[in-house]
């Protein structure tokens, strides 16, 4: 008999590695790690199955299904928003043919073993896309519903896959013979920018946060690629994977929305600047705005509202901004470079 499992991609970066953590230490849940690179030993070790393979191989995916029975998928794979301006074609092929991919597999578990598959999805306040700095401004806290106008690729391809989740849980396969199809249970996070104690972020367009944390920590300069007043929404790591556990966990009937915001703290880059400097007081932090990378910044909205997410699945943040850099941030990160 085939195994009951979870399948985690993307499982190499950090909140693959939490959620692995997480899952581990919680109870028995058979674990299959898919990433591009091999897992650490320790993490590895962790798992039923740690697979070294690319989302967009349908026959690897074809391969896991013969051993393990898929009851949940956490897609974490993709290809970030600034990496993916510099090479589009190969973010689309990432970020949405590799969705399409593990929806189609979700799709044929959930007709395999009769039970809606779970798909969480990490997308990004990158979806959002506002024309100005003075609507950004006005507009306050953002709607899921609001200005879903993406600039860049990563953001396209994020808004294209939180329709292409909701279009497999309620139409897809509509026009089939079969009356009692059952269907995917996708769920999506909207995320700000999310920091990290423990690794620094590649290919992040928010990534300037924990670049300057961790640069502070090392005694280097730090050149900011955005201006002082530029503000977006911020999320510790903990709390991201505490959100996508929260949301696949949360009782079906529950959940009045596919997709949610998730937010804790919205701090302006001198903001930023002043916490970590009050943390390493010789710290040189300067700001060197980057047009292009800084105008990105400006079309996403300098909050959320993630009051659904609140109603409908009891989402509150466990770290805000204060505690994020007081308990987690500053005192780890020293740790890490001493």
């Amino acid at each position: 008999m085939r195994k009951p499992a979870i399948l985690i991609t993307g499982a190499g970066g950090e909140v693959g590695h939490g959620l692995i953590e997480r899952f581990d230490d919680a109870d028995q849940t058979r674990i299959i790690a898919l990433d591009i690179k091999p897992l650490p030993a320790d993490m590895q070790a962790r798992c039923s199955a740690s697979i070294a393979g690319d989302i967009l191989d349908e026959n690897l995916l074809q391969r896991l299904v013969s051993e393990f029975e898929i009851h949940a998928i956490y897609h974490l794979a993709a290809l970030l928003s600034t990496r993916a301006e510099y090479t589009p074609d190969t973010a689309h092929r990432v970020n949405v043919e590799g969705t399409l991919n593990l929806l189609k597999l979700a799709h044929e578990q959930t007709r395999w073993h009769g039970h809606p598959v779970t798909f969480v999805f990490p997308s990004s306040i990158a979806v959002y896309g506002l024309p100005s700095v003075e609507q950004k401004e006005r507009a306050g806290r953002v709607k899921e519903i609001e200005w879903n106008f993406p600039t860049t690729m990563y953001g396209c391809n994020k808004a294209y896959c939180e329709m292409l989740g909701r279009y497999f849980s309620l139409h897809y396969r509509q026009l089939a013979a079969e009356t009692d199809l059952k269907r995917i249970d996708f769920r999506s996070l909207r995320f700000p920018g999310l920091i990290s104690a423990a690794t620094l972020p590649t290919g992040g367009t928010s990534d300037y946060a924990a670049e300057m944390i961790h640069a502070a920590a090392q005694g280097l300069e730090y050149k900011c690629f955005v201006p002082p007043t530029a503000r977006l929404p911020f999320m510790v790591m903990p709390d991201a994977i505490k959100a996508l556990v929260q949301l696949a966990e949360a009782p079906a009937d529950r959940l009045s929305q596919r997709v949610y915001n998730v937010t804790s703290f919205s701090l302006s880059a001198a903001q930023l600047r002043d916490r970590v400097l009050s943390a390493f007081p010789k710290s040189k932090i300067t700001f060197e705005p980057e047009v292009s990378r800084a105008g990105i910044v400006d079309t996403w909205p300098a909050d959320v509202d993630d009051s659904p997410a609140r109603r409908d699945w009891n989402w509150k943040p466990d770290y805000d901004a204060m505690r994020a850099f007081d308990e987690y941030l500053i005192p780890n990160i020293k740790q890490q470079y001493r």
